[in-house]
């Protein structure tokens, strides 16, 4: 069992801008984020250099923060020192097991803010503070829209010859991000505009990258009382109607493209819980959602752990689901095979999944889409759309640049 954090205020007022620039410049992992339908800002600090590597084990892991890449082992922030905001940053409390030292790590953020303040230049390898108008445009990318037409193309062949049933295609986009581009403001704004995603920013000093994301997506989550729920999320459509006018739920129209390609999700959630031999679940949907200036299908899966007898449920499905339909295809091991052989990219922690493990006795995981990764001020969105037998290459494409959009349209 995950042991209890222990309660300290901390004894001179802290900002999450303080805090994080402080992070980066010891050279600590950070990760910051916001639950979805929340106002409390989380904030959690690692005071080693190095991220561990592990597996997700919900009932052996400390207090922390997982990010797991689409293949490989997850890594995993410990809660050396842990903050969570009110919805105005104050009355904050600070979460950790050794008071004087994170007294002392509190003492060198303060001083680097005075020296951020002091200078012209920011100093955090990440952040700058020049001043420009407008971002720099997207430089050459991997993909166009026939380099990646042509690989929707070749997707839907494969299925027609009953290689595999759906597979799910990513691709990347390059830009440069303004002198101006401030994190903590970023996330502020992502926050705001996604008030039911999940939203985060998170630092790796190993590799010198901030990974940053608002995604609508559960993984799994298991609460205080033992509820675990997941969700099957898929069809993509544009929330917006010709005028720039948000589109009721109830007016959306689904092609069979759409509801079939959310299908498949749902079976295979369902396939998982066969796989264990689970059949006391509560199943709702599929409704159509909004996220941002998108609107999707999504079907939510419930179990009471305790009634089922299955403690490990969480720590089960994460293994089961990872990486589900969603972001990979079914079966799944031809749609990873097409994936592997296909892609240009290496999608790192895009559609892998992360998010906060035994905090406040609590575990939400979060598959990581509407996702960037950024590095100085270069940043790498990624995207990605499901292919069935009903997939047109120009929609495709059209499709993952909607979901580029969902980050650039509120942070630059």
């Amino acid at each position: 069992m995950t042991p209890y954090l222990e309660n300290h205020v901390s004894a001179r007022h802290q900002t999450v801008d303080v805090l994080w620039h402080g992070a980066v410049m010891e050279g600590h992992p950070v990760a910051l984020w916001r639950l979805p339908s929340t106002t409390e800002k989380q904030l959690l600090i690692d005071f080693s250099s190095n991220v561990s590597r592990t597996k997700i084990d919900l009932e052996e892991l400390p207090s922390g923060f997982a990010i797991s890449p689409f293949e490989g082992e997850s890594l995993f922030l410990k809660a050396d020192l842990y903050y969570c905001f009110s919805a105005e940053h104050e009355n904050q409390a600070a979460i950790y097991t050794n008071t004087m030292e994170a007294e002392a790590f509190e003492k060198k953020c303060l001083e680097h803010w005075d020296e951020k303040e002091f200078f012209t230049q920011e100093l955090s390898p990440i952040v700058a503070t020049k001043k420009k108008e407008k971002a720099y445009p997207s430089f050459p990318s991997l993909y166009d829209e026939e380099t990646f037409g042509e690989m929707v193309k070749q997707a839907v062949t494969d299925i027609e010859q009953g290689r595999m049933q759906k597979v799910v295609l990513s691709r990347t986009k390059e830009i440069t991000l303004p002198d101006n581009f401030e994190l903590i403001e970023a996330f502020n704004k992502l926050c705001d505009a996604y008030p039911d995603a999940f939203v985060s920013l998170v630092y790796l000093p190993e590799t010198n990258e901030i990974w940053m994301g608002a995604t609508p997506e559960t993984l799994i989550s298991v609460d205080k009382e033992g509820i675990f729920k997941t969700m099957s999320l898929a069809g993509t459509q544009s929330a917006l109607d010709e005028k720039g006018n948000f589109i009721a739920p109830v007016d959306i129209r689904w092609s069979h493209k759409e509801i079939e390609e959310q299908a498949f999700v749902s079976r295979y959630i369902i396939g998982c819980f066969k796989k264990i031999r689970l059949r006391e679940y509560y199943e709702s949907g599929p409704k159509t959602v909004r996220a941002g200036n998108l609107m999707h299908l999504r079907s939510d899966f419930k179990v009471d752990v305790h009634e089922v007898n299955l403690p490990q449920l969480g720590t089960v499905m994460t293994g089961l689901l990872h990486p589900t339909s969603a972001v990979c295809g079914m079966p799944k091991k031809p749609a990873i095979d097409f994936i592997a052989g296909h892609e240009m990219h290496d999608r790192e922690f895009y559609s892998g999944f992360l998010g906060p493990v035994n905090i406040n006795q609590e575990t939400s995981l979060f598959v990581n889409l509407r996702t960037m990764k950024i590095q100085g001020n270069e940043a790498t969105l990624f995207a990605g759309c499901g292919i069935t037998t009903d997939s047109d290459p120009v929609k495709e494409w059209k499709e993952t640049e909607m979901k580029c959009q969902t980050l650039l349209r509120v942070i630059l």
